[in-house]
């Protein structure tokens, strides 16, 4: 049996990465052919009001469909 933590499974279906998975500035990970990229940082809600809630709300939507963790419409 082998010792390793990082392998492709019998078939090559699946990649088992129980190691740490590095991705250089050169590297793209693809998610249904699109790049992944890190959603921009949301700040936390200061809102008083539910209009400025939803501003806020909207916000962080937006971030994660740009950063491809969302479908868009």
């Amino acid at each position: 049996m082998s010792n390793v933590k990082n392998y492709k499974e019998q078939g090559g279906e699946r990649w088992v990465v129980n190691g740490v998975l590095e991705v250089t500035e050169e590297g793209v990970l693809l998610l249904n052919g699109k790049p992944l990229i890190r959603a921009e940082i949301q700040e936390e809600s200061t809102a008083t009001t539910i209009a400025d809630l939803k501003a806020d709300f909207n916000s962080l939507l937006q971030k994660l469909k740009y950063a491809g963790l969302m479908e868009m419409k």
